[in-house]
């Protein structure tokens, strides 16, 4: 059979088994219809397919039938991303060209402008051959292949279309996930997955139109092995190279295909500095499974000796957590056996008895010096107080109950020695709270038991046994223009001590009520300020308290403190947090909030508030070290908040007192980010005699100072085809006159890879502070080399906002590299 187009390609598709969606072919009258090939009607594909398949001839298509009716259609949200495998030997293959020649079901070749189409395959070249029952395309000339998105092309090919199995000479590739392309003297094809490139070179640079263009970067090895299914490439006998220069010989290594995370060896970390001396760190990552991890290290220090750790990640439907341990067999810093560990744990268990749950929060190092000479340790090992918590509870309709043991392990420090805090050894605790009382009323009651512990020779307390019960009920009155919620309390409290107080009693006890009268109004109108229309809103609230006095300056302080005076804090009863002191209050509460709202979307543009306490007695309850509170005006709690639009907001609170005309305690920030990679933010916070710093972060391309230049433009992109960035944070005290934390950086983005140099200074004590500089590069999509710690880690974590240069959101579809 010989077939030509005479104004265009032939397209001929061949089924290797009847398409499963064709229904059984019905009993058929055969006409032979004589007509002119030019007075054909077009040929709606899948119709062609269908009668050529139940024996009518093409021409049948120009009259009328039960085919000439719109086929049912079925909604699909999405194209499918990868044909499911019961689907795929099912696909037709297309072929068209210039010229064909060959035997239906038999064979094909196919002469100028030849392509071959099966599902999510496509093959180009100036000459093909199909073999259709071996399934067997052969292609010489521009040979070019798209599979799924990833391209080949070369001089020959030889392939099995649906195994995927072949080779391919002289070939180039470009991978979808990843936009990384290179060059093989042979592209062996193992199946639909895996495939091994001899003699190639890897790089992530986007190819220049000059002759002469060279890759910054490229990986060159005898061999590269791909595995798309795990995602994942390895390269043996290889060598990294930039700017030109080799710079890592590579005798074996693995890299991904794709953000997907794979097992294997990460890149090693080289630092120096003055505790260590020269440092190198080794880690391992291992991908036990989707939804577990581990990151295995060994480190070498030459003055201080070697150092094994790791750290394991779990994620599971009802509980997650993560383990992280250290181990320095012998430490010569301090001439001992080193190590920490940090753990933890979270979840819940619905049972037949009700829901379970399990909390646990561990933290332990080997010795008070941890925190000093392990800079880089876990963040919660960076700390004096380290917590071994853990919680089992449990809740059911509306009671719940809890278990809690707390044991710290504090670090001292002869020239600043800290007062532990107190050991639960255990916390018991009941809640109920039910939720049909009648009558509108809400009530709870709370029941809890705590053993306190702790060295005495360091708390100047005895140790004991506290129990208390509180039972509370309110009565909310809810309109759409306002509320009032009266509330009644009962504090009692029983002290149970291990040795004597001052007065010589082994037990005290406590019973206090408390009254309390909320309310407030909500008043709305239109407004429209600059030009823009909003909702706004007029909030008054008033907030009344009564507690009793009762002397409670013989009671130890156990786990007690003083509120901060704050919005969240002014409109409660108690002026303390926890259960050693019952403020003696008689006080009114009056505060005022006001709410610009968009319209159409009820998001919040500004917010002001003002609020202030009025006393009409005395506060004699105090902590050990206060004093009386006799002021009948407290200070004024002032706040903003604006949001005006996506890019910029500011937002501030401030403790006035109007007797000294002075701030108390002040806290204003402010950030504006314009765009991607550009940031900036301020905040300036004062406490009166304690501390006054400013703190200043930010993300910016240099050049750009308005953040109006090449906007539109990614990163990697600026003029030359790099672009610097700016990144940094400063804590500054303006008491002492000097930098607190200094984190400060360039970042240089080149397309293909990323530099990155950032000088890091961490107050780790009140006269002491570690210093680091660090440097990176990142091959994008292959690696990262780092001197020192990352400093991505480091920017992440201290700079507001920052944005990596490189964080792909999703993985390319394949459609948008579709031929």
């Amino acid at each position: 059979m010989r077939k030509k187009g005479a104004e265009g390609s032939w397209i001929i598709p061949f089924y290797k088994s009847v398409p499963a969606f064709l229904p059984a072919p019905p009993p058929l009258s055969v006409h032979r219809f004589r007509q002119p090939a030019t007075l054909l009607k077009p040929l709606p594909l899948a119709r062609a397919v269908a009668l050529a398949w139940c024996g009518l001839p093409l021409a049948a298509l120009s009259q009328a039938s039960a085919w000439d009716e719109p086929p049912p259609l079925r909604a699909s949200p999405q194209l499918q991303e990868k044909i499911p495998e019961a689907v795929r030997p099912q696909l037709p293959v297309f072929v068209r060209g210039d010229r064909i020649e060959g035997q239906t079901d038999i064979s094909a070749t196919v002469e100028g402008n030849a392509e071959l189409r099966r599902g999510d395959t496509v093959i180009r070249a100036d000459r093909l051959d199909y073999d259709v029952p071996e399934d067997l395309a052969k292609a010489r000339g521009n040979v070019r292949i798209n599979r799924a998105g990833n391209v080949y092309e070369g001089t020959a090919l030889e392939l099995r279309v649906d195994a995927f199995e072949g080779f391919f000479s002289d070939a180039r590739y470009r991978f979808l996930a990843t936009q990384a392309h290179g060059e093989a003297t042979r592209v062996d094809f193992i199946d639909r997955d895996r495939a091994v490139v001899r003699h190639a070179t890897y790089t992530t640079c986007e190819r220049g139109n000059e002759e002469s263009w060279r890759p910054d970067w490229v990986l060159r090895a005898d061999a590269i092995h791909l595995d798309n299914e795990e995602e994942v490439g390895t390269a043996d006998g290889a060598v990294l190279e930039f700017k030109g220069m080799p710079v890592l010989p590579i005798p074996h290594i693995s890299f991904p295909l794709s953000d997907k995370r794979k097992s294997g060896l990460l890149p090693p970390t080289i630092s120096i500095d003055s505790s260590d001396g020269l440092s190198y760190s080794q880690p391992y990552y291992w991908n036990i499974a989707p939804n577990r991890d581990a990151t295995l290290h060994a480190d070498l220090m030459t003055k201080r000796g070697a150092n094994l750790g790791g750290e394991f990640r779990y994620l599971e439907p009802s509980y997650h957590g993560q383990i992280s341990a250290d181990v320095m067999p012998s430490d010569r810093l301090r001439d001992r056996l080193r190590w920490g560990f940090t753990g933890q744990h979270s979840g819940t268990i619905d049972s037949a008895i009700g829901a379970l749950g399990l909390n646990i929060n561990v933290n332990r190092v080997s010795d008070d010096n941890y925190w000093r000479d392990f800079g880089r340790a876990a963040e919660p090992l960076r700390q004096r107080l380290l917590p071994g918590d853990a919680t089992l509870s449990w809740a059911q309709g509306d009671m719940a109950a809890q278990v809690r043991t707390l044991k710290w392990q504090t670090l001292q420090d002869v020239t600043a020695p800290i007062v532990p805090p107190y050991d639960r050894m255990p916390q018991l605790q009941w809640r109920y709270t039910p939720s049909n009382l009648g009558g509108g009323l809400d009530a709870s009651v709370e029941l809890d038991s705590t053993r306190f512990q702790a060295a005495r020779e360091l708390t100047g307390q005895p140790n004991a046994q506290r129990s208390y019960a509180l039972a509370q009920i309110s009565r909310p009155f809810l309109a759409p223009g306002g509320f009032i919620t009266p509330r009644l309390q009962l504090h009692a409290t029983q002290y149970q001590f291990d040795t004597p107080l001052a007065n010589g009693a082994r037990t005290a006890s406590r019973a206090l009520p408390t009254f309390s009268l909320d309310s407030g109004l909500v008043f709305e109108r239109d407004a429209s300020y600059f030009g823009r229309a909003f909702v706004q809103t007029l909030e008054p609230r008033a907030f009344y308290t009564y507690t009793p006095y009762r002397d409670q300056s013989y009671l130890p302080v156990y786990d007690t403190a003083a509120n901060d005076f704050n919005f969240a804090t002014v409109f409660t009863e108690n002026a303390y947090g926890g259960n050693d002191r019952i403020a003696d209050n008689n006080l009114l509460t009056l505060g005022l909030i006001t709410r610009l709202l968009d319209p159409n979307t009820g998001a919040e543009a500004a917010r002001f508030g003002i609020a202030q306490r009025v006393r009409f007695s005395d506060q004699n309850v105090t902590l050990p070290g206060e004093t009386a509170v006799s002021e009948r005006l407290s200070d004024v709690l002032l706040g903003a908040g604006i949001t005006w639009s996506p890019r910029w907001a500011f937002d501030s609170t401030v403790q006035y007192n109007p007797k000294t005309g002075r701030s108390i305690r002040s806290t204003v920030s402010a950030h504006y980010s314009p765009g991607s990679y550009r940031t900036v933010s301020a905040a300036y916070r004062f406490q009166k005699d304690n501390s006054e710093q400013i703190d200043i972060g930010w993300q910016w391309p240099l050049g750009d100072l308005w953040g109006d230049k090449g906007k539109d433009l990614g990163p990697g992109r600026g003029q030359g085809g790099g672009r610097w960035y700016a990144v940094g944070r400063l804590n500054y005290s303006l008491q002492e006159r000097k930098l607190v934390d200094t984190v400060v950086g360039l970042e240089y983005d080149s397309c293909c890879w990323i530099g990155r140099v950032v000088l890091e200074r961490l107050q780790s004590g009140v006269t002491t502070a570690n210093t680091r500089l660090l440097f990176q590069i990142e091959f994008v999509g292959f690696s990262r080399l780092s001197l020192g710690s990352s400093p991505l880690d480091t920017l992440k974590q201290y700079v507001p906002r920052y944005q990596n240069l490189r964080e792909q959101a999703s993985t390319p579809s394949r459609f948008s590299n579709y031929d």
